[in-house]
């Protein structure tokens, strides 16, 4: 016997994330995160289990474990706990602590070890000034969404020697420099550096690489880094070319709007070469909200991960060809991270797909055989029935195509023609929505279980459809997509299968604006439930922390901010709304959010704000579960009140 999946249910999720396979493929290091009630926070630990299956073994404690990587000789894995780097063999024993809240007081990223195992490099802020001393701001880099304000802080790389625990700093500056990665030989890291003279307001990056020397001298930097080539503006995930005479990036070489390439960065500062330019796919590195992986080689074949239809899949590039092939795995399951043993041949990752939240799978990357390593969902849910998400495509009125779901519970009682509606329009603009089990938006489970059908869509902007469907809604935010979403609306509602009374609205992020925008731009909803929200883009540029990219990016110039924000339009705003926001968002500041409350307010519009504190605008994906449980009660309860029949 099942049930439908409940809200608290998220204290019973086993969610797996960022794999590492062994250097000789034999067994998984990943993480295995809990959601706990009484603590109200995550509790994550590092397990392993066998390339060929069987139980995992939980090799770390936790509460606080993440980013597990292998030493090059397979004896020991180095991991972050509570934001410092650890080491823990795997034949036993405890943890031995490398770096320290003394040594590196904001903490430490992941570890990318050297070839020999013997340095472990780093990135980690560079604190400048003591804790509470005034904030000197001289640009516009001086806060970043879920770290708060940093001022003139700047992340730099470092070098830990594994045997004696001493540190040396190789970086220093006014930029960012981060997700160092070795060479072949171990004398050089390649790394990101973020911004460039006279670009500092747009967040330019690109790879550059350092020399590493043997011994550093205690207090000395090294020679200063060396950017690689002019060609590359927005530089992702680096890795080195097997010969170490190029770099492997994921980027752009030019600062717009649109997909991430593959591009071959020669280190004699030669332009880059775009690589399977004809794809027509954004390359997805992984990061939190957007599933990737790393770009790697195999040998000389590089495997990496693309977004299509929703699904973030791999791919792999063989060698000496320029046009990739997807690997045979089915189209809806999406990969979140990966990693390549050179050894066995095979690659690890962490999907999702229709029946589970997240397993760990490995492929022969010869034969393409497919083994699921765990059964976390089995485990922690055995009684859970999920429910079943039905391809729709849609032609709008300009010809444009719009892929979407129509998400229903085939066990829950039959609902009347017409039943209620609940439209969910997701962020970005440029991610989409996945035809995936969805362990975050736990309001659409709560709702189907009563009878409702949720519409999810990829309008214009998503990511999946080609470069130009990606790119439609740059300089038109809400115009550009709106009949996106109304239409597709009016084909259910002409179907039968949606009351027109009874049609509800919600979404975050770039979903929370349109959520906004569509409320003054439509009568059609009876409820609306926008979450960390955009209503004012003029005050956007100087209060986000990326304003200044969105406004001259996505909108496009001054001129277009007036028009495109939906504070302009609030007097035509009849639905009841409920506004959601994390109190420390600093990428949809909470003053837009007190701005949409006010305006509706003194308008005489039913409205309700509620503010989660300490929540970042990643609240709803990785802050408190007490929190997103309540985020996710208060949606299902608006939506109920305010759509009844």
């Amino acid at each position: 016997m099942t049930r439908p999946l409940r809200i608290d249910d998220i204290y019973r999720f086993e969610i797996p994330g960022d794999p590492d396979l062994s250097p000789d493929g034999s067994r998984v290091a990943y993480v295995l995160t809990r959601q706990d009630e009484e603590s109200d926070g995550a509790a994550s630990a590092i397990y392993l289990v066998d390339a060929t299956g069987g139980t995992p073994r939980k090799l770390t404690n936790g509460p606080a474990d993440a980013a597990p990587r292998w030493s090059p000789d397979g004896t020991t894995v180095a991991f972050l706990r509570a934001g410092q780097l650890h080491l823990i063999r795997v034949d036993g024993g405890e943890a031995r602590q490398l770096t320290t809240d003394q040594s590196r007081p904001p903490g430490a990223g992941p570890a990318a070890w050297s070839p020999d195992g013997t340095r472990i490099a780093f990135s980690a802020l560079d604190v400048v000034g003591a804790r509470f001393a005034p904030l000197v701001v001289d640009d516009l880099h001086w806060k970043v969404d879920g770290a708060g304000m940093i001022g003139p802080a700047r992340t730099q790389i470092f070098v830990v020697d594994v045997a004696s625990g001493l540190i040396e700093q190789l970086t220093e500056g006014t930029d960012n420099c981060a997700a160092p990665v070795w060479s072949p030989d171990g004398t050089r890291l390649a790394f990101i550096g973020e911004r460039g003279p006279g670009l500092e307001r747009l967040s330019t990056s690109a790879p550059y690489v350092i020399d590493v020397p043997a011994d550093v001298e205690p207090g000395r930097l090294p020679a200063p880094p060396r950017r690689c080539g002019t060609g590359i503006a927005l530089t992702g995930p680096l890795s080195w070319y097997p010969d170490g005479s190029a770099l492997l990036v994921t980027g752009r070489t030019t600062v717009s709007v649109g997909h991430l390439n593959l591009l071959r960065q020669p280190l004699d500062g030669a332009a880059p070469a775009v690589l399977a330019a004809d794809q027509d796919r954004n390359v997805m590195p992984g990061a939190p909200g957007y599933p990737g992986a790393l770009a790697q080689f195999h040998g000389e074949d590089i495997l990496f991960a693309v977004r299509d239809h929703g699904s973030s899949r791999l791919c792999v590039l063989p060698a000496g060809s320029d046009r990739a092939r997807y690997l045979d795995l089915p189209r809806r399951l999406s990969v979140t991270g990966a990693k390549v043993s050179q050894a066995a041949g095979t690659v690890a990752f962490v999907y999702s797909d229709e029946s589970t939240f997240g397993e760990v799978g490995v492929v022969d990357l010869d034969s393409g055989k497919f083994r699921r390593l765990t059964g976390h969902m089995e485990t922690a849910l055995p009684d859970v029935r999920l429910p079943v998400y039905q391809d729709r495509a849609f032609t709008v009125s300009d010809g444009t195509v719009v892929s979407g779901w129509v998400i229903r519970d085939p066990a829950a009682p039959a609902a009347p023609a017409g039943g209620p509606l609940l439209v969910d329009v997701h962020g970005g603009p440029h991610n989409a929505w996945s035809p995936q089990a969805d362990a975050v938006h736990l309001y659409h489970h709560e709702l189907v279980a009563q009878g409702w059908t949720i519409l999810v869509l990829d309008i214009r902007g998503s990511d999946g459809y080609g470069e130009a469907h990606y790119r439609a809604v740059a300089g038109g935010w809400g115009e550009a997509d709106e009949r996106d979403v109304l239409e597709p609306v009016a084909a259910l509602v002409q179907e039968g299968l949606a009351d027109p009374a009874r049609i509800a609205l919600t979404g975050y992020s770039y979903g929370g604006f349109m959520s906004c925008w569509l409320s003054a731009r439509s009568e059609v909803f009876a409820a609306v439930v926008p979450g960390g929200v955009v209503t004012d883009l003029r005050a956007l540029a100087g209060t986000s922390d990326e304003g200044q990219v969105i406004t001259e990016l996505e909108i496009g110039g001054a001129e277009k901010l007036e028009r495109l924000s939906p504070l302009t339009h609030v007097d035509a705003v009849r639905a009841p709304t409920l506004i959601l926001h994390g109190a420390a968002d600093d990428r949809c500041p909470p003053g837009q959010a007190e701005q949409w409350f006010q305006a509706l307010k003194v308008r005489g519009v039913q409205v309700r704000m509620v503010l989660y504190p300490g929540g970042s605008h990643l609240f709803i994906l990785n802050g408190r579960p007490s929190h997103r449980v309540d985020y996710c009660r208060r949606v299902v309860d608006w939506v109920l009140t305010h759509t009844a029949s």
